[in-house]
């Protein structure tokens, strides 16, 4: 497999970042739809997206072209707060007109092993995405692949070229972060895409942006499409 092509952009300006990430959304599903008659996108969870969530949901957009995936999910009730589908609802599904049948949650509630492989059934028939929205934790996570869990040793901890042997969507039992159980799509499923935004803001994160940049194998770094992505990091350290 080959590396991780990066594309970075900085800002130091919240309301530039969330409104060029808002604008890279819009394109893409422009571009998707006037090309194949159908945007297909997955949604990041964390606080990062949720503003900018609610400024797409203020837009024109052939709403009913647009078809909603989650890159992962925590295994708690349908309406718990905590859920990334609740944020996204609340932000911004349920001010669209998304046709219901085309947004398509993750049952985690099944918990990981049953929610993974239904998950998975829902994916067979998708080709790849046409943008996948990602965050990046302190550690260097993203999605729910966090550093060294079960995901990584299905692959046998090789970085380089196993990821075809990890399933498309995982059960995770021992995430470092509460709930400890999640389920996630794999670094293979979510690198399946024609284009991938990381949405990367906070102090915290400074230290994940610089490994990444270092070329230290961080999890973020196994997301590989073919185009390379695309990273829009809101820089708030002081000047």
């Amino acid at each position: 497999m080959t590396g991780q092509m990066v594309r970075w952009r900085e800002f130091t300006d919240p309301v530039r970042f969330e409104r060029s990430a808002t604008d890279f959304i819009l394109k893409a599903a422009a571009d998707a739809i006037a090309e194949r008659g159908a945007f297909r996108i997955v949604l990041a969870g964390g606080e990062t997206p949720r503003s900018i969530y609610a400024r797409v949901a203020c837009a024109h957009a052939d709403w009913d072209r647009w078809h909603v995936y989650f890159g992962d999910e925590r295994c708690l009730p349908p309406d718990d707060p905590g859920r990334n589908s609740v944020m996204a609802r609340s932000a911004w599904l349920d001010r669209v007109a998304i046709p219901t049948a085309q947004i398509h949650e993750i049952e985690a509630e099944q918990g990981p092993e049953a929610g993974a492989q239904g998950y998975a059934a829902t994916l067979s028939d998708i080709g790849p995405f046409d943008l996948v929205l990602l965050g990046l934790g302190e550690d260097g996570h993203t999605a729910s692949i966090f550093p060294g869990g079960r995901w990584d040793r299905m692959a046998g901890g090789n970085s380089t070229d196993d990821d075809v042997a990890i399933p498309p969507v995982v059960p995770v039992f021992d995430a470092p972060k509460p709930p400890s159980e999640r389920i996630s799509l794999s670094p293979g499923r979510l690198g399946d895409a024609r284009r991938v935004l990381f949405l990367v803001a906070g102090k915290g994160k400074q230290i994940a942006v610089a490994r990444w940049q270092a070329g230290d194998p961080i999890p973020a770094s196994r997301i590989r499409p073919r185009g390379g992505v695309d990273v829009f990091f809101l820089d708030s350290a002081p000047r």
